[in-house]
Parts: C-alpha cells; sequence; structure tokens
C-alpha cells in the first residue's frame, strides 16, 4: 500500500465551493482500481489550507490508471481550478519498525 499526500491550498473565500465540488469529486476517486481510501482534512491554523490523503494498492494505481484515465479529466475539471499554487502531489510507504 502506498500513501498519496497533498498539500492544497485553496483560493481564498472559495472554501465552502471548493468542499461541495470535492465531495462531487470523491465519487469519482473512490471508484478507481488500485484505490483503498482517502480523507481531506482542513487546517485549524491557515484558512484555505487542506491535507488529502489517499491509500492505494500500488504506485501505478495513482499514477497510470487514475491520472492516465477519463475519470481524472472530470476530478480535474471539478477541482483544479481552486488552487493556489498548484500542488505538489507527493506518495511514502509505511516503515515497518
Amino acid at each position: 500500500m502506498i500513501l498519496e499526500a497533498v498539500m492544497l491550498q485553496v483560493k481564498q473565500g472559495m472554501e465552502e465551493e471548493y468542499e461541495k465540488a470535492f465531495r462531487q469529486a470523491s465519487h469519482i476517486i473512490s471508484k478507481m482500481d488500485g484505490y483503498i481510501s482517502h480523507e481531506l482534512q482542513r487546517c485549524l491554523e491557515e484558512e484555505g489550507k487542506y491535507l488529502l490523503l489517499v491509500k492505494w494498492e500500488k504506485l501505478e494505481d495513482h499514477t497510470e490508471g487514475f491520472r492516465q484515465s477519463s475519470e481524472y479529466q472530470e476530478w480535474k475539471r471539478l477541482l483544479h481550478h481552486y488552487y493556489d499554487p498548484f500542488p505538489t502531489v507527493e506518495h511514502f510507504v509505511k516503515v515497518n519498525l
């Protein structure tokens, strides 16, 4: 399993509209092959800042399966215009201690 982590900055005053759009977009990502779960967290200290965490079975489920799908085009249409600056996506793997 891998964890996709994205720090999102939503344009000022658009937070409520963004959260509504994200609820709609959640239905898209949750149907993708290799998808496990996701959550969106709102920052308490900084208005408009969010953390998106998505669990995938493997990296390619996100980078190839989702990102190269027609469903991703709808995801982009719903969400990408809210971000400024555009976010950097990072992927993590659990360290066994």
